[in-house]
Formats: C-alpha cells, structure tokens, sequence
C-alpha cells in the first residue's frame, strides 16, 4: 500500500493507523511523518499509547518529531498524566527525542518513580536530556533513590542517567547505603563515570565483589 499525504491519501494514512497489519500501520506513520501536518498530532500521540509493535513506535515517535514542536509539546504534556502506563512511557520517550527544555517541569518525581518500570526509565532518559544547568544536583537526589530496581537493564537505563549529571554527591552518597545491591549498583554507576568504556556488566560485577569483599564505599581496582 503506498501512502502520500496528498489529500485524499492523508486520510487514508490516518486510517492506515488503526490497521491490523503492522507494515500497513509503519507506512501510515512514516507518511504521516514526511509530510506532517499540524492534524496529524493527536492521532500519532493516540496510536503511540496502544501501538504494540516496537518498530511501529518508534516510528511513531520520530514523526511525531518531524511536526512543530509547538503542536507535539502540549499533546505530549498532557499524556504523561494519562492513566495508561504506555502512554506515558511514549510521551516520556518522544519528549527525550524532541528535547524542547519547556517539557522539563513535566518531568516530576512521580514520574521519576513510577511503579511502571518501562515508564520509569523513560522518565530516567528525559530527566537526563531536559535538565536544566544547576538542576542536576536535585534530580539526581531523587534517581539515587531507584538504585538497585528491577534488572540488569533497568539497572543500565538509571546508570546511563546517572552518568549523564556527572559525579554529583548524591550517587556519591549512595556508595555507603546499608542495601548491598544499592551500594553496588552506585559503585558501578561511578566506574562508568570514570571508564565510559568499561561495560556495564563488568562494572556491576565488579561492584559486587567490592561490597562482598571490600566493605561499603570502596572503590574497586579488579579488571574484569
């Protein structure tokens, strides 16, 4: 099906959104996105919170990018209040990508500790692109207080954070904490700062054997 957004193939864009076949709703978007149109906006932000294909979200994504930021920023705004986790992790995600530093005060410590863990992330990895200089040592106050959630790589989506605000007191802080997994998850997170090449799973590793071995705050000198 070959979609342009050349009236009347703009509508039938819009409707290849709501397809049941995964290329035909790809193709609606990337049309949607090549010629945006200020009407396309909420129908993409829409699709965005009931897409389940990955590959059809992020093309979602990247067209909602292609429209003027002044008609995404509200509709986006408005959706990371939605009720619907996937909403709000898509217009967490998109905001990240978009960047405009107005969506800043959207990004709250609810957010930033939502029970939704693909939320949660997505809220880490706008936090991290939006902040606003001298903001950093206050968002990292309230990241430092997910350390140790989930798995590996909810575990990576807080580091890289993290990692992003530099080495700021609070993770610092977070290297002495009584929780052995917290301790070692800020002990990995400030060799990534020190080694951005060093992998995650080396530093994490080697953060454990820190706590297990090394006693709490101290920084490890073993090479994976």
């Amino acid at each position: 099906m070959a979609i342009s957004t050349q009236e009347p193939d703009a509508e039938r864009a819009l409707q290849g959104l709501e397809d049941g076949r995964a290329s035909v709703r790809l193709r609606a978007a990337l049309a949607l996105g090549t010629a945006p149109e200020p009407r396309f906006v909420d129908k993409l932000v829409q699709r965005s919170a009931v897409e389940p294909e990955f590959f059809v979200r992020d093309m979602l994504t990247w067209a909602l990018t292609r429209h003027p930021v002044d008609t995404t920023l509200p509709a986006l705004l408005r959706e990371v209040r939605a009720k619907s986790a996937q909403a709000r992790s898509q217009a967490l995600h998109t905001l990240s990508k978009i960047g405009d530093p107005r969506a800043w005060p959207a990004i709250t410590p609810t957010l930033l500790s939502d029970p939704d863990i693909e939320v949660a992330r997505s809220a880490w990895r706008a936090a991290a692109v939006l902040v606003p200089e001298g903001e950093e040592h206050a968002l990292a106050t309230v990241l430092v207080t997910q350390l140790g959630r989930g798995g590996r790589e909810t575990h990576l989506s807080l580091s890289r954070a993290l990692v992003a605000l530099g080495d700021v007191p609070p993770l610092l802080a977070a290297t002495t904490a009584p929780d052995p997994v917290v301790r070692a998850h800020a002990l990995a997170t400030r060799r990534l700062l020190r080694d951005p090449d060093a992998g995650f799973a080396c530093a994490i590793e080697e953060a454990k054997r820190v706590v297990a071995l090394g006693g709490p705050g101290q920084e490890g000198r073993q090479a994976c």
